[in-house]
């Protein structure tokens, strides 16, 4: 009995020692697949055509794709710049500098974690004498994504109409900048062709959700031929709108809290500083990458109003991490992609298309006239606009999506 129970023990030990390990092997590769599909979604937004793009793809891939955690969520995924690579087909050649970057469309990737020694088929190794058993073993994974149009889309709450001529631009010419109508009178007028206004893309009439959506996220869900409710461009929103600067007023939310998220860049565009008013987005992306503040180099809202001629300073207060101002150092932290937005193109109340356009001030009094730069269709594949929404649309804005 005593040799049986210890071959019984024996097979015993085998058959739990392959439930286990193998076990722990499957899990830990679902928690790395997960790490790739991160970096392969962040990645793949980033595909704009632009120069920079693999540069930036990479950078998003890996910091998304390091946010996860293996090992029973123990250690980070250990994602390298070499484990993201790029092609024009799904099929393709990827490499990690892929060329012409304009047409690298999908990106890629991989991760091998080695050296993941047995828990207890080692011990196999002392009852039958093979070493194969307590040999270290690695756990593969890998993730493809590129971008196509969704079936939905988020927008903040403002809307522009069009002048003569249809898609894509609706009459606009990438880089113009447009004016906003400013009607404090009227409560519901639509903006005049060529011009932006404020919009209540819910459908309802409520300045307070329009408030809420600058603050926030913007309102989602958004298909084309949707009917939205406008109102004249209220002076009282610019607290919300001001955030997204780094500007921060009465309760109009804190960086660091995680509410009312700045842009990660507050450097703002007027006639003064940008003469031409046209062509700002490139300049503002190079900024953005060194977190450049309301002020520029300066945290202070003296500075940025000595930049952009406005009177910021009539309200808001100067403070490098959030109260009023967020500096260099918190925009870094807590900003994201806040200014470069999805609007709608508006004729009769109905959504007809979708525009990306960079928000290129603050507003300080209302008397200022607000503009925006209208960057291009957010269908583009150029579009810098990130979008969220269902994958599987015929048209509008770009998401990323899985293929592999």
């Amino acid at each position: 009995m005593i040799l049986t129970t210890a071959l019984l023990l024996l097979f015993l030990l085998g058959f739990m020692g392959i439930a286990v390990d193998f076990g722990r092997f499957f899990v830990i590769k679902s928690e790395m697949q997960t790490a790739m599909d991160s970096c392969a979604l962040a990645a793949a937004q980033e595909l704009d055509t632009g120069p920079d793009a693999l540069a930036r793809a990479t950078s998003a891939g890996k910091s998304a794709g390091n946010a996860n955690k293996i090992q029973f969520q123990g250690e980070g995924a250990g994602l390298l710049d070499a484990d993201i690579t790029f092609s024009d087909s799904l099929a393709g050649t990827y490499s990690r500098a892929f060329a012409p970057v304009s047409k690298a469309t999908y990106a890629k990737c991989t991760h091998t974690r080695d050296g993941l020694a047995p828990w207890l088929l080692q011990a196999m190794s002392g009852y039958t004498g093979d070493n194969q058993y307590k040999a270290t073993n690695g756990v593969f994974a890998l993730a493809v994504a590129t971008r196509s149009s969704a079936q939905s889309a988020c927008a903040i709450p403002v809307q522009i109409n069009p002048r003569s001529g249809g898609a894509p631009n609706w009459g606009y010419t990438p880089g113009e900048w447009i004016s906003a109508l400013y009607d404090e009178n009227s409560a519901n007028a639509s903006p005049a062709p060529g011009h932006f206004g404020w919009a209540n893309l819910d459908g309802s009439t409520s300045a307070t959700a329009t408030k809420s959506e600058l603050l926030g996220n913007g309102y989602c869900d958004l298909r084309t031929g949707d009917s939205i409710s406008t109102t004249g461009a209220k002076f009282s929103a610019s607290v919300e709108w001001n955030s997204r600067f780094g500007l921060y007023k009465n309760g109009a939310g804190n960086p660091s809290i995680n509410t009312a998220a700045p842009d990660l860049s507050g450097y703002s565009y007027t006639s003064k500083n940008w003469s031409t008013q046209s062509g700002a987005a490139g300049d503002f992306l190079s900024r953005r990458a060194t977190n450049r503040s309301y002020g520029d180099v300066t945290d202070t809202v003296n500075a940025g109003d000595t930049i952009t001629g406005l009177n910021i300073k009539g309200g808001y207060k100067s403070n490098d991490m959030g109260t009023y101002a967020a500096g260099a150092n918190a925009l870094a932290t807590h900003g994201g992609s806040r200014r470069l937005v999805q609007v709608p193109f508006v004729v009769g109340n109905v959504i007809k298309d979708w525009a990306c356009v960079l928000m290129l001030h603050p507003i300080d009094s209302v008397k200022t006239t607000i503009y925006i730069e209208y960057v291009g269709n957010a269908a583009s594949p150029s579009s810098p606009c990130s979008s969220a929404g269902m994958a599987g649309g015929t048209s509008g804005p770009l998401v990323p999506v899985l293929v592999q």
